[in-house]
């Protein structure tokens, strides 16, 4: 592969991430992380409202209605949920912790490092056509060995693990094995197997 091929395939790359954006690096905030987002501002401006109520110390009064106004980032960042007419009052305790635990899992959840390759991948090869000749069809071909190389690498990462975990008594030895592999192999194999 020359230089002129390179430059045109960093130039594509580099158009990709931008035209991506950040929500193909996390997920999109789902409706139970909204949910609890807004329950969130709702708590911290009845803490607020109490703490007045009930004449706290300044020092109180001040830190919850500090606490509810960066509450209301939450809302903005995860956007509102579908329906808000629900005050916190009338949720009971056990739907509170059911939306809470399941906004915690929801906030768990971590894009696949293969399938954000695949989508930029995919898309490369979509401006590859555009750009259309023999650069564009080079491009194409080269993008789609990547994406292969991808994904045999993903099978073979999952077939080791089910490996060690079906013979942990080999565990040892695989990892013997494995202890030539170039530092930068075992760096992309410990990401691959923490994500």
């Amino acid at each position: 592969m020359n230089s002129n091929q390179l430059t045109v395939i960093n130039i594509l790359m580099g158009t990709i991430l931008l035209l991506s954006g950040c929500e193909g690096f996390r997920y999109a905030a789902t409706e139970a992380q909204k949910q609890n987002a807004w329950l969130h501002t709702q708590v911290c401006a009845a803490a607020a409202q109490t703490a007045v109520d009930e004449d706290a110390s300044q020092n109180l009064c001040d830190l919850t209605a500090l606490s509810h106004d960066q509450s209301g980032a939450f809302v903005l960042d995860y956007g509102l949920p579908a329906d808000t007419h629900h005050g916190q009052a009338e949720l009971d305790r056990a739907t509170l912790e059911t939306v809470i635990s399941q906004a915690r899992a929801d906030s768990q959840r971590k894009p696949d490092v293969f399938e954000i390759a695949d989508g930029m991948l995919e898309l490369g090869i979509a401006l590859a056509g555009l750009v259309g000749g023999a650069y564009g069809i080079r491009i194409a071909g080269t993008l789609k060995t990547v994406r292969e190389k991808s994904k045999a690498l993903k099978e073979i990462v999952t077939g080791n693990e089910l490996f060690k975990q079906l013979y942990p008594e080999q565990a040892d030895r695989f990892k013997e094995a494995q202890q030539k592999q170039s530092p930068a192999t075992r760096q992309i194999v410990t990401q691959l197997k923490t994500e």
